[in-house]
């Protein structure tokens, strides 16, 4: 009667769920920003980059694009480090909330 079928422990099933939280919070975000460029909305200047993975080829076409690939990837690098438990406040892995943007939501 093992409960544990994969044999993992709770140390690999809190990594399992900060890296499930992590992907499902990226998927949303590119969800809506495809979902954005596909209905037409774009910054200024890139009226006429194409939506979608059809974007990336466009980009490297051009200095400006190739910038903002650099751009893309400097913010999620600094994102991915300034979203880190630098506090120890954290309850569970992928509480990115630092201490901050507590509403209480969990204490009712």
């Amino acid at each position: 009667a093992d409960s544990d079928p994969e044999g993992t422990n709770s140390v690999t099933f809190e990594d399992l769920r900060h890296k499930e939280l992590k992907h499902g919070r990226m998927a949303m975000l590119a969800c809506v920003g495809y979902l954005t460029t596909a209905a037409g909305i774009r910054f200024p200047g890139a009226e006429e980059v194409p939506d979608g993975l059809a974007s990336f080829p466009a980009l490297w076409a051009t200095d400006d694009g190739k910038n903002v690939i650099g751009q893309l990837i400097a913010f999620v690098l600094v994102a991915e480090f300034a979203n880190r438990d630098w506090t120890g406040k954290s309850e569970f892995l992928g509480d990115y909330r630092n201490g901050q943007l507590d509403f209480g939501w969990d204490k009712q």
